[in-house]
């Protein structure tokens, strides 16, 4: 059963959602990742099973598909 760490609701939808990971100071991004999202303050939660092949995914030998390149904005 789901329920939202943030706002206690219990209404999740299961999305495909992107996810930008800091490693070793470098962003990487995942794409299409199984979460769960509150319906009602959108906060994203994937499963231990997710969570664990994702680190083996950004921390072992995987490759990634394609590179891209990322303004960055300072908020002054």
């Amino acid at each position: 059963m789901f329920e939202c760490h943030v706002c206690k609701n219990s209404e999740a939808s299961e999305e495909l959602v992107n996810e930008i990971f800091q490693i070793n100071g470098k962003p990487v991004l995942v794409e299409n990742i199984p979460a769960k999202v509150c319906e009602r303050c959108g906060e994203v939660v994937f499963s231990r099973e997710t969570t664990e092949k994702i680190r083996q995914m950004l921390h072992g030998d995987s490759k990634p598909i394609k590179s891209i390149s990322v303004d960055v904005f300072a908020f002054n």
